[in-house]
């Protein structure tokens, strides 16, 4: 999946929970979608682990499987 940054259209690369434009240095916070239906996933935290979890039907999201899309695309 190729996203774009929104100032200067080049592409952005994900690094440590946000996306990143090396073209213009603008940051955008990344939040976890289900890779099924795209929505917006809860974030599970215990014992140090992180899952996700859909509430429309698809249950635990590894974050394997997890699709990070930037905040506002």
């Amino acid at each position: 999946m190729r996203v774009l940054c929104e100032k200067c259209q080049q592409p952005l690369s994900l690094s440590d929970g946000e996306f990143i434009c090396t073209a213009c240095g603008a940051h955008y916070p990344a939040h976890p979608c289900c890779p099924d239906c795209h929505q917006p996933l809860e974030v599970l935290k215990a014992c140090g682990a992180v899952d996700y979890f859909c509430r429309n039907g698809h249950g635990l999201i590894s974050r394997k499987r997890a699709l990070f899309q930037p905040t506002g695309h």
